[in-house]
């Protein structure tokens, strides 16, 4: 399966990942209008220091705890995509908890969010991919399993 990965060192922090995310999940057409003012939740994260910075979003693992510990039920597997049902959500932040990778985020109204590939998305590859500029995230298929 393709997954999100993260060459920390080609990330310069520009935070782009981020805008483009949340432009992507917003349903708008223009940036702009979508972004420019607001609050913005993106589902992946930049994190670092002056050394080294880096993007974090979800691994789409095989044996996802943080689906384990979803007391709602709202986390599930859609053929190896982890993905949530904001329906279902109660915004316990449990998965926030348990998540070792800090993939997990509070949403706009207080539902969890977190990388869902942009599946949802007409993007034809997730958003923060694409508008990476020095390709330090990259969606790929790799041997690797989580």
């Amino acid at each position: 399966m393709k997954r999100i990965y993260v060459n920390e060192d080609r990330c310069i922090g520009c935070r782009l990942c981020e805008y483009n995310c949340a432009f992507a999940n917003s349903g708008m057409r223009d940036m702009a209008l979508a972004l420019k003012g607001k609050t913005i939740y993106p589902r992946i994260h930049v994190e670092g220091d002056d050394k080294i910075t880096f993007a974090v979003s979800c691994r789409h693992c095989t044996d996802p705890i943080c689906m384990k510990s979803c007391i709602a039920g709202a986390i599930y597997d859609d053929n190896g995509v982890i993905r949530i049902d904001k329906n279902k959500c109660v915004g316990c932040l449990t998965c926030i908890l348990v998540c070792p990778y800090g993939a997990l985020a509070k949403g706009e109204n207080g539902v969890m969010q977190k990388c869902e590939l942009c599946l949802n998305n007409s993007c034809g590859e997730p958003a923060c991919v694409k508008g990476c500029p020095n390709r330090a995230i990259v969606y790929e298929e790799r041997g690797e399993s989580l």
